[in-house]
């Protein structure tokens, strides 16, 4: 059975991790993974003009970006992440969107060169419903890239998450997992002409790799 977002809960989930997710010293920044300077870089986005970047949480990476003289627009659920993304990096030229991004998707005609996530709303929207979308708002040969952890063995399609651990206010979104092969299987119904998805090892051996993703429109 599909997961039932709740979009109000999960806009209020989102609003409250911005209250922790933002450092006043904070530099623009792109990295893929979870460790700092681990991994590869925008070269995964190929020679982008245009890029969106769905739940783009803090906006480092879109403020990376423009500073490269890339066309950056960020799009998340969260009004306060919007508000202080804005206030931090407006003078970059980064643009940000507060909206849910399967509605934003569907409601604006706008075509990217890139679209990516970073842990972000590609983590958390069903792939079913977010990928052909996605499509539709690449040019020709347009890259989609994002990454997020590997699933963990056993445990695939959407799952629950709590906020902040097990205690307090009954706050939860649904991330979706999948092996690299669902991945690719799923990208290519959705109308791309190629999919690659790998499993990057951390940087140090036992600790959680990265899952990253790259699928390229027809």
């Amino acid at each position: 059975m599909p997961a039932q977002h709740d979009i109000a809960a999960e806009t209020e989930l989102w609003d409250t991790y911005a209250a922790s997710a933002f450092k006043d010293d904070a530099e623009p920044s792109f990295c893929w993974t979870q460790y700092a300077g681990h991994g590869p870089g925008p070269e995964l986005l190929g020679d982008p003009r245009a890029v969106l970047e769905i739940g783009c949480g803090t906006g480092r990476g879109l403020a990376d970006l423009t500073q490269r003289g890339i066309a950056a627009r960020g799009v998340d659920l969260s009004p306060a992440m919007v508000k202080k993304a804005t206030a931090k990096w407006a003078d970059t030229g980064a643009e940000f969107v507060c909206a849910e991004v399967l509605e934003y998707l569907s409601e604006h005609e706008d075509t990217y060169d890139a679209v990516y996530s970073i842990f972000g709303a590609a983590w958390f929207t069903d792939p079913g419903r977010l990928f052909p979308l996605v499509r539709q708002c690449l040019k020709p040969g347009g890259v989609f890239a994002f990454s997020q952890p590997p699933a963990i063995p056993g445990a695939y399609g959407p799952q629950g998450m709590y906020k902040g651990g097990f205690a307090g206010k009954a706050m939860f979104t649904y991330r979706y997992s999948y092996r690299p092969a669902v991945w690719e299987r799923l990208l290519t119904r959705a109308g791309f002409g190629m999919a690659e998805v790998e499993v990057l090892n951390a940087p140090h051996p036992g600790h959680i790799g990265t899952l990253l993703v790259r699928a390229i429109a027809g």
